[in-house]
């Protein structure tokens, strides 16, 4: 009776230990997190990290994504010379975040020195489509205070512009379904040394 139970709790022990291994060897694709990114408010699990106190087998740490949920940019007039790659449109369909951002901060055109002012700063937010088209036009979330109605107008036509000219912007599906209404940040600084009679304005 006692070699019986032994050999019984033997099996299960057994049993147990391949069940974990075979969860363990499972395949997890960690891709999807960012096609279908998930909340608090989601029924269904979150990929990577779907692990809980009651699992025992393979347990995914989350992977930190390096940008919040809504996408921000700040994209410079003069960027540093270290910085060139990244203000380099991809010459293939934006495919990634980086890719992305490399084509905005690439039609970037700012007002010419005479109606420029140094320093100035303006923060505009958005959403595209998948198809790589804006929903609307930009709304302006903020500018640098203190600077004038004709100033502020200037920088947004020029931002408008911008944005008009590279536009529809050529996004792989996967980029298109990951980007699909979903707020994008830009902060436009003008650090481009204008001289002091740019300080009036």
């Amino acid at each position: 009776m006692v070699r019986r139970v032994v050999i019984i709790s033997g099996l299960l022990s057994l049993a147990m230990l391949l069940s974990g291994q075979v969860d363990t060897s499972r395949q997890i694709n960690p891709i999807p997190f960012s096609h279908a990114p998930c909340s608090v408010l989601d029924n269904r699990p979150c990929t990577p990290s779907y692990c809980g106190v009651f699992n025992n087998g393979l347990c995914i740490p989350e992977i930190e994504y390096p940008y919040g949920q809504d996408l921000r940019l700040t994209i410079q007039s003069a960027p540093p010379q270290q910085d060139a790659a990244r203000y380099r449109k991809p010459d293939h369909d934006l495919n990634t975040i980086s890719d992305l951002f490399a084509a905005l901060r690439s039609c970037w055109s700012p007002p010419s020195a005479d109606t420029a002012r140094e320093g100035m700063q303006m923060s505009v937010r958005f959403s595209f489509k998948r198809s790589g088209e804006m929903i609307a036009a930009p709304r302006v979330t903020f500018v640098t205070s203190g600077v004038s109605a004709d100033t502020r107008a200037t920088y947004l036509k020029a931002i408008n512009a911008s944005l008009d000219a590279c536009l529809p912007l050529k996004l792989t599906d996967g980029l298109g379904g990951a980007l699909a209404g979903r707020p994008i940040a830009i902060r436009y600084v003008d650090n481009r040394a204008l001289g002091k009679s740019s300080q009036q304005q």
